[in-house]
């Protein structure tokens, strides 16, 4: 099928699956069926950094004592030993710098390499014979600025262009998505015990023999290139408990990505950077062995979290770097007594923090994107006893049907330095058209958070207040706003419970009910019921209040009902945020024993029970129960769950659930 401007139409496998073996993944996309590489970039086009510095005097006096010939010895100390092979023990000889532009220098009578750039030392002679790549030069390309990376993506990497706006498009190759079921984690000793296996856990084992294998693939490929960008970069505003990250990789639009994503370091932070915390070996553009043990796909995404390492083989889709690191981030951070969140996070003028949770199609970026308060991240953050802290340096937007009238802020970051991952534009004008999905519906577009007018730089706050849980209910039977205690909250933050719209082919619609635990069942690493006992204990030592907010339909379910008006919405949301809600009069619903409140400014009190807003009273309770049962068979994976030898922390979080 031919495009109204002659271009082949792209194939896919149809619509994007949200909900896969009951976790839900937000960005899974289905790989594009392109057949040759010509055809896939086709479809792109149609015819017709600021840095972001934390205060941290540590390391400041070590950089001072150093000469710049000895840090720029330690800094390729460093990363030559992250590009050494396991087995062959050694990787090739480390100098920073463009190749091609060492050689415009010699040809002009320069010398093409400073000498001291190759004084570092190797280790000790192998005993297994040493890969040819041992013998040649890498060229790294260190923490490029975003000026240096478009130049390098526009010489050398077919697909990259600069859109109307400076924001520079590319493309993602065949997956345009994360590849959930080809992400692999080492079940070592300590990971069998510590982490999250079996039914609804986005785990999948692999063994280290294997994990190495791939790791030496990795390394010996991004070895073979002449030039490799590595990044060192932060994770986690919160100084005290930032993480060191290394990434790796062979495309400057990942480097990119990354530097716009991670926390950027100074210049002086970069000097006393030293060794990092986790490394990312991204060799996307090259498969793995499909006949490798745990092996399903050319594609594979391993994590290793005794090694602190991430390997990727056979995806250039740049979210497995942004996601890998927050999985990691979710192991991590609760060894340290930390809670991490997929969540959005904001605070008024007052300094009162709210965290919201959300699946995707519940208004969680509307609501948490508001002018009258700071944005401290849109995604990812973590709970310490410091308060809350944004882990990235970065917004990785969805961009599909975009608008300006509809988000400004969006609309307004895509300018230059932000990456726009596989969107169609014009051939001419270079605009773009977000309304086009001839390569995928994933379209993104990731920038740094400074390119929000209201962000607040650093990314940290106080405590936080409230903690609101979203739920876009299609059944129609959830109230607007519901208070709920602790163990509620525990029990709808573990069930993390959203309803989606499937069609037919005949047109007819029924709500289909999505759970992901914790909101973001994808990423975690522990068992549910230990974030949620984190979380619970958090807002007990903090006095913060859980809220269960519908933005889905009254009156019936879809198809009969309406959907909640968004200024409604908001009106409840700005209620809770100004403690109006502490001091109103609840009563309490059947089934799920939610407290509602009588009446909120600005709302009509009859939406505020559901019950009133059903014309059919016995729909209303059939409806309300054929729910609550869906509740109960998800928890199913969760009931049997102890935390040590005591099952009452899980009773507890049982009982509050529907009883019916």
């Amino acid at each position: 099928m031919a495009t109204p401007n002659g271009l082949a139409r792209i194939e896919t496998h149809g619509t994007t699956k949200k909900h896969e073996n009951g976790v839900c993944h937000d960005d899974s996309a289905t790989p594009v069926r392109a057949q040759t590489i010509d055809e896939l970039h086709s479809l792109q086009r149609k015819r017709s950094a600021p840095t972001t510095p934390i205060k941290d005097g540590a390391g400041s006096a070590f950089a001072a004592a150093l000469s710049e010939e000895e840090r720029h010895r330690q800094q390729l100390q460093s990363i030559s030993a992250s590009l050494a092979s396991l087995t062959r023990e050694t990787g090739p000889k480390v100098v920073k710098g463009d190749p091609a532009r060492k050689g415009e220098a010699a040809a002009k009578g320069a010398p093409a390499t400073p000498q001291k750039h190759h004084q570092h030392h190797h280790p000790a002679a192998p005993t297994i014979a040493v890969s040819d790549s041992s013998l040649k030069f890498t060229h790294v390309l260190y923490n490029l600025s975003p000026a240096e990376l478009y130049e390098q993506a526009i010489k050398y990497e077919k697909g990259s262009f600069i859109t109307s706006t400076g924001a520079l498009a590319t493309l993602s190759g065949a997956k345009t998505g994360r590849s959930p079921r080809d992400k692999r984690v080492v079940k070592d000793e300590a990971a069998a015990q510590e982490l999250w296996w079996g039914k609804g856990s986005p785990n999948i084992e692999m063994d280290e023999h294997t994990f190495l294998t791939n790791r030496e693939r990795a390394v010996d490929y991004l070895n073979s290139l002449d030039k490799v960008f590595v990044n060192d970069q932060f994770l986690n505003w919160d100084p005290e408990n930032r993480i060191k990250v290394r990434i790796i990789s062979a495309r400057a639009y990942h480097s990119l990505f990354m530097h716009n994503m991670c926390i950027r370091p100074t210049d002086e932070e970069l000097e006393s950077f030293g060794t990092p915390d986790f490394t990312i070996y991204n060799a996307g553009q090259f498969p793995c062995n499909r006949y490798t043990h745990y092996m399903t796909s050319s594609t594979s995404v391993d994590i290793n979290l005794a090694r602190r390492e991430m390997v990727i083989l056979g995806t250039q889709y740049a979210g497995e770097m942004k996601k890998g690191l927050f999985g990691v981030m979710h192991y991590l951070m609760p060894k340290r007594g930390i809670l991490s969140l997929h969540s959005g996070c904001n605070m008024g003028k007052d300094g009162d923090v709210a965290l919201f949770f959300g699946l995707s199609g519940t208004g969680k970026t509307t609501l948490s994107t508001d002018h009258n308060r700071l944005l401290i991240g849109d995604d990812e953050h973590c709970w310490s006893d410091n308060g809350v802290s944004n882990i990235e340096g970065g917004c990785y937007a969805k961009c599909i049907d975009l608008s300006q009238e509809k988000e400004p802020d969006i609309w307004n970051a895509i300018k230059f330095g932000t990456v726009l991952e596989n969107v169609v534009f014009d051939e001419h004008t270079r605009e773009v058209d977000y309304t086009d999905k001839s390569v995928t519906e994933n379209t993104r577009a990731a920038y740094p958070i400074e390119f929000i007018p209201n962000a607040k730089i650093p990314c940290v706050g106080p405590h936080p207040k409230n903690v609101i849980l979203l739920a876009c209910d299609a059944y129609g039977v959830l109230p607007p706003v519901s208070k709920l205690n602790l163990a509620q909250t525990m029990y709808h933050f573990i069930s993390g419970y959203t309803a989606i719209v499937a069609g037919t082919e005949d047109g007819i619609k029924e709500p289909t009910a999505t759970f992901s635990a914790c909101f973001g069942a994808a990423f975690i690493m522990l068992h549910p019921t230990k974030y949620a006992a984190m979380l619970a204990e958090k807002m007990q030592n903090y006095g913060a209040t859980g809220w269960l907010v519908n933005t889905g339909w009254s009156g019936g379910r879809y198809g009969v009902g309406k959907r909640i008006r968004l200024p409604y919405t908001r009106k409840i949301i700005d209620a809770i945020h100004s403690g109006e809600l502490l001091d109103a009069k609840y009563k309490k619903t059947e089934v799920f024993g939610l407290e509602i409140p009588n009446e909120i400014n600005g709302v009509p009190s009859e939406i505020l029970d559901p019950i009133n807003t059903w014309t059919d009273k016995a729909a209303y309770k059939e409806t309300l129960l054929r729910l609550a049962g869906l509740f109960k068979k998800n928890f199913e994976v969760f009931a049997s769950y102890k935390i040590g030898n005591d099952s009452s922390l899980t009773d507890e979080i049982l009982a509050a659930g529907p009883n019916f």
